[in-house]
């Protein structure tokens, strides 16, 4: 595949002369925070990360997220975890935009560089720090695993979209694809992170209008993306959230348009009782 870039937060203060005109937005549908919002003063900081620091930009909440929070970790040399994951019940999926993340997991170590995936499955025990010379960045997608009696929980992997093939529509020319971690028909998992791809010029040519809760980091380029009622501008480092049915489209901008999409899947709707 062609060479890739992977955005992340720009951290730091705007001057105190620039103007406020960003383009967050929080609607009953959808949010964008745009990357210029990433900036020092809304980090959060973890129990039991060291020299670490985190933009939270999903989590559960009233009118917002409600099956999954997305973080972007930031680890400076030396930082990291022994204690990472706080709730047994919870999987994650960990993507490397920058740096490098040395990850052990059940007592297996890897080395996860730009474009490195983790799936942690719930209960497992994992260890990450930063052993490099330069701040290691990564999302980490954090949701409740659903079990179901007679479906055996999901087990850990690693890998990077590098060596990952992009799995193209049918009828597109190979312009609009996934790249795919986990097979869609395997039941055992129940969201999905996944990266998307847009060439030049391509389209999502419906509005998307189903059942999935959306989370998208652009990881690289810019779009014209449909949301809701809304046509947006979005680029490299904005995230967006989509609630569930929110109508979605998109048309790429003059350069590959490629984003980090988490998506819930494979389990029945919940009833209220």
């Amino acid at each position: 595949m062609a060479d890739s870039t992977y955005a992340s937060p720009p951290g730091g203060l705007p001057a105190q002369a620039a103007l406020h005109t960003g383009r967050a937005v929080f609607t009953e549908a959808y949010a964008l925070i745009p990357h210029g919002v990433m900036r020092d003063i809304v980090t959060s900081y973890l129990p039991h990360w060291d020299q670490t620091r985190a933009w939270i930009i999903a989590r559960p909440m009233s009118g917002f997220s409600e099956t999954f929070s997305q973080y972007i970790m930031e680890v400076m040399p030396g930082g990291g975890s022994t204690q990472p994951e706080p709730n047994p019940e919870v999987e994650g999926v960990l993507f490397v935009v920058e740096g490098q993340a040395s990850l052990t997991v059940d007592g297996k170590s890897h080395l996860l560089k730009p474009g490195g995936y983790a799936f942690l499955p719930p209960g497992c025990v994992w260890t990450l720090f930063n052993k490099g010379q330069v701040p290691t960045r990564f999302h980490w997608v954090r949701k409740r695993y659903e079990a179901v009696p007679g479906i055996e929980a999901p087990t850990a992997f690693v890998a990077n979209e590098q060596d990952e093939p992009i799995i193209w529509m049918p009828g597109t020319d190979s312009r609009w694809g996934t790249t795919r971690f986990v097979d869609p028909t395997d039941l055992r998992h129940d969201m999905h992170v996944n990266i998307v791809t847009l060439e030049p010029g391509a389209v999502i040519p419906f509005e998307e209008t189903h059942v999935m809760e959306h989370g998208l980091y652009v990881l690289e380029g810019k779009a014209v993306y449909r949301l809701n009622r809304d046509w947006v501008e979005v680029e490299a480092g904005d995230f967006m959230w989509l609630r569930a049915f929110c109508p979605q489209a998109c048309y790429a901008g003059p350069g590959r348009f490629r984003y980090l999409l988490y998506k819930d899947v494979n389990r029945h709707a919940k009833l209220p009782f």
